[in-house]
């Protein structure tokens, strides 16, 4: 932030203006993961932030929950729009995915993380540490209104690094044409 402010010499509420409408422009989380998949969660202020990552790929999906209570429920949720049936789910000891694949035709493997076994989950635990040295970096810090916002942002640029190597690249991804009717 205190970079672009310095190179386009612009002020603070311009440059967020700005960074916000960019943001508004990113596709939409429409990920449909297979195969191995990590799950996780992670809380910020009265939020929850459940992130899913296909194993050895760059595909993501999120949602984000207005709770802290993480319910079987939300997982299944979760699991019906982001996760192809017959994957295989690897998630922490979290008792929100105990039996989890009686609720969705899935394989489900799980770890303890209180008996440091990180094996099954590293890509997801990574990706969370990720996001936070990304909004650290970028934005100094995160509120509850524009997490959704920050999290779109980060996942896109994770799955889609392509999109940010030039103008164009970001332009093609993001405008699509209006009919003329």
């Amino acid at each position: 932030m205190k970079q672009t402010m310095k190179l386009a010499a612009l002020s603070e509420p311009a440059v967020r203006h700005w960074f916000d409408l960019f943001r508004s422009h990113l596709p939409e989380n429409a990920s449909i993961l297979g195969k191995i998949v990590q799950l996780d969660e992670a809380f910020f202020r009265g939020k929850a932030l459940m992130l899913a990552k296909e194993q050895g790929t760059r595909n993501v999906a999120y949602k984000i929950l207005n709770t802290t209570a993480v319910s079987k429920w939300h997982a299944c949720y979760f699991l019906e729009q982001h996760v192809k049936p017959g994957s295989t789910i690897r998630t922490d000891g979290g008792g929100h995915y105990k039996a989890i694949d009686r609720w969705w035709p899935i394989t489900h493997e799980h770890e303890v993380h209180s008996r440091w076994e990180f094996e099954l989950t590293s890509e997801i635990e990574g990706m969370f540490g990720n996001f936070r040295t990304f909004v650290r970096r970028m934005y100094h810090h995160v509120t509850p209104d524009k997490l959704p916002e920050f999290v779109r942002e980060f996942c896109v640029r994770f799955s889609l690094p392509e999109m940010f190597e030039n103008t164009r690249n970001y332009l093609e991804k993001t405008l699509s044409l209006v009919p003329l009717d």
